[in-house]
């Protein structure tokens, strides 16, 4: 059985890696060298779009979950020294106006196939039983089955392979920097529990670390293969830019936890 997965999964592997080397093929005219890693972008870009109905459905979620507040707050009162009845209470006033408190997890866990995927694909050295040949396609300077390590270790951070990591990094930031600002607009003007209203265990630790969460890409650019971080930073700021845009009619302070997710 395990022989069969094996091989099913090594076949599965074999497509895939056929998929992105006919997108390098198709955009090579314009790209070139980094025609690859253009395909990677492009690949990236069509799971977002697959992925997008769910954004919306997310984001029409988390205007129900608004709309729910002022109920939620007469909750809050009549239940103050009972939480456990009071999360019971709430679970049920979503279930009663079909509203999930999950919803807006959807889309991120739909998209951690196509990144394991790509993970796995720049991290194999062989494919099918055949060597990867991706592993040597770069993006300039830097290998795309390569880390930021391999970058230090050839040229250190100013030389060619580290500048293509600054540059990732710099954009992560950017984007994460305008993800940490929209954020804390949004929690500082969110309505704030009054002094005897009780509090859901860890909501407090949570909203401050939320808004930092974005800048934990950053992280994981620096430690997945090339390819891999192509795809985090190409769907983190096709987040940013889509959150923007579904949630730029909402009341102010209602989408705090959905931008920063």
């Amino acid at each position: 059985m395990f022989d069969f997965l094996s091989d099913s999964f090594s076949a599965f592997m074999s497509v895939f890696a056929g998929l992105v080397e006919n997108l390098a093929d198709l955009l090579d005219p314009l790209f070139h060298g980094s025609a690859t890693a253009a395909a990677i972008v492009l690949f990236t870009a069509c799971v977002r779009l697959l992925v997008h109905p769910l954004s919306r459905a997310s984001a029409r979620g988390q205007k129900a979950r608004a709309k729910l507040s002022p109920q939620i707050a007469e909750l809050r009162k009549k239940h103050a020294k009972n939480p456990e009845r009071l999360q019971k209470a709430v679970l049920e006033l979503h279930r009663k106006e079909q509203v999930s408190p999950l919803s807006g997890c959807l889309p991120s866990l739909f998209q951690l196939p196509a990144f394991f995927l790509l993970y796995h694909l720049f991290s194999s050295s062989s494919i099918g039983g055949e060597a990867n040949a991706l592993l040597g396609h770069t993006l300039f300077a830097a290998a795309l089955g390569g880390r930021w390590t391999d970058a230090l270790a050839d040229g250190g951070l100013f030389g060619a392979q580290g500048l293509v990591y600054l540059a990732l990094f710099a954009l992560v930031a950017a984007v994460a920097t305008f993800n940490y600002v929209r954020t804390k607009r949004q929690m500082a003007a969110a309505p704030q529990p009054g002094a005897g209203d009780p509090q859901v265990p860890g909501m407090a630790a949570m909203t401050k670390v939320m808004p930092l969460m974005s800048f934990m890409t950053l992280f994981t650019v620096a430690v997945v293969p090339l390819a891999a971080a192509l795809y985090v930073v190409t769907s983190t700021t096709w987040s940013a830019v889509e959150r923007a845009v579904l949630y730029r009619d909402m009341p102010v302070g209602a989408g705090a936890l959905a931008s920063a997710a």
